[in-house]
């Protein structure tokens, strides 16, 4: 018999499966209002039980260390309730994690790579620009997040007081999984499923806060000496002094911002003192440095600019991105297997082209003595190492004119689906906020053409320019293989 619009069949059905009672709307309206209270109480209640229990199993945040890391703790003398600090740096597309010993030291624990950092190498300046940010920042229990939607992870704490110092802007920037990247750190959900154990344990052993330190890259001479025409340069410089006294004590540096410039030191700073007196391991390493500097320069070590389209990833995961190559070299686009390993890839085709080295300075012309001292000096006249306007334009129109010759492997991924220093009293002297076009990109694939070159060709610069041509970089071979704005 057919039901009619009275007649809506309900049945209870036991655990056995079979049905013991059947009522049809008309029985429900017989039996009064306090039977359909009944009845939406109950759905109410399945639907609740429903959403409790599914958000009841998710314990990825409680997720034990693993085996492996906890046996690596226990070699070094470590326990997994020790303070810990990180260190990340950009162009490696490393992050370390540090722990301290019983002696009151740090000791290097474990390195991971990034899978992704969007931007360009130097600091965050306002909201929406991409960049990851570089400074020394405080991460405290209310900063990790157990339902972010990049699976887990903590703020970095940006702005800080000398972000908000220099009226920086921007907010939430995560260090966390996945492999998408505007304005942070991603690490793909393995990795951030280590790091923040790790710092879960930490806490619950009594840390109240950790460390987290961000450079642009690892603060050896080497880079130094390439990068000293940069802009970025003093502000660099400063973060090097943070980075020498980890480096050289062990310990962990006690930080404030004095007349907007990081101040580092031990327990006077602390206290509020704005001119520290420096350990002679400090004072050491920093003279040491520099003086390697001035030698690299001295001998024609040429200063460059790394331009990147959006940021980069450590090179370990292009092997990852990668499926089998086929007989006659093309690559297939992503397998379906990475995609669940590292889940959502933000701009592969800014990936693909790969940072860009621009040789503002080859360090053979006149003046070469005077840049090498002038980064060797600690006094103000290091700006003198800095590009001239002129110089510094010509390289950022170089940075967007100019394509490489070489083609790379992520060019062959996705070429089918995209197409063809300061003394302490003084205040630092921060670059001013840089234009729309102060971190150029590269053109378009195909904009060129129209002009009567070839993407990818060899474009150089006319004689009279510092510039004396740019290339594409590949992946740094000796690094290891590990939402925001």
């Amino acid at each position: 018999m057919p039901f009619g619009k009275r007649q809506v069949r309900l049945t209870t059905i036991n655990r056995s499966g079979k049905a013991v009672r059947r009522w049809n709307r008309a029985d429900v309206h017989k039996r009064g209002p306090m039977t359909k209270r009944i009845w939406v109480a109950a759905g109410l209640m399945l639907a609740l039980a429903a959403c409790n229990d599914q958000y009841g199993r998710s314990t990825k945040h409680l997720s034990p260390i693993p085996p492996a890391t906890l046996s690596l703790m226990a070699q070094k003398g470590l326990s997994k309730s020790d303070p810990i600090l990180i260190r990340a740096y950009k162009k490696e597309s490393e992050l370390e994690v540090w722990k301290r010993g019983a002696d009151g030291k740090y000791v290097h624990l474990k390195t991971y790579p990034i899978c992704r950092w969007s931007g360009q190498l130097g600091p965050k300046i306002r909201e929406g620009d991409r960049q990851a940010p570089e400074g020394f920042y405080t991460i405290t229990p209310a900063h990790m997040n157990p339902n972010s939607s990049y699976y887990l992870s903590f703020d970095t704490g940006y702005p800080n007081a000398y972000d908000r110092a220099h009226g920086r802007t921007g907010s939430h920037l995560m260090v966390h999984g996945s492999c998408s990247s505007r304005g942070c750190f991603a690490m793909t959900d393995e990795a951030i499923a280590e790091v923040y154990a790790i710092g879960r344990e930490a806490f619950a052993g009594g840390q109240r806060s950790f460390q987290f330190q961000s450079y642009p890259f690892r603060m050896t001479p080497e880079n130094l000496a390439k990068h000293r025409a940069d802009p970025h340069m003093p502000f660099w410089r400063n973060l090097k002094e943070g980075s020498d006294y980890f480096e050289a004590t062990g310990e962990e540096p006690k930080v404030a911002v004095c007349n907007k410039r990081y101040v580092f030191g031990g327990a006077d700073v602390a206290q509020g003192n704005c001119s520290p007196e420096v350990p002679p391991a400090v004072a050491a390493k920093r003279a040491e440095d520099e003086r390697k500097v001035a030698e690299l320069i001295a001998k024609g070590t040429p200063a460059i600019r790394l331009v990147y389209e959006d940021g980069g990833q450590h090179a370990s995961f292009r092997e990852v991105l990668t499926a089998s190559a086929h007989d006659d070299g093309n690559f297939a686009v992503l397998s379906a297997r990475p995609r669940r390993t590292l889940g959502d890839i933000s701009r592969p085709e800014a990936l693909a082209a790969g940072p860009r080295e621009i040789i503002v300075e080859d360090g053979r012309g006149p003046g070469k003595p005077a840049a090498a001292l002038a980064f060797a000096s600690t006094k103000p006249t290091a700006k003198a190492a800095e590009p001239t306007p002129a110089a510094a334009a010509r390289a950022e129109a170089a940075a967007s004119a100019t394509e490489s010759e070489a083609t790379s492997l992520y060019d062959r991924m996705f070429g089918r689906l995209f197409g063809a220093s300061s003394s302490p009293g003084t205040p630092q002297a921060e670059p001013a906020a840089p234009p729309a076009g102060a971190a150029p990109l590269p053109p378009r694939r195909g904009a060129s053409a129209a002009g009567g070159r070839t993407p990818g060709s060899d474009q150089r610069v006319d004689a009279g320019s510092s510039i004396k041509v740019a290339r594409r970089l590949p992946p740094s071979p000796d690094a290891p293989a590990a939402t925001t704005n």
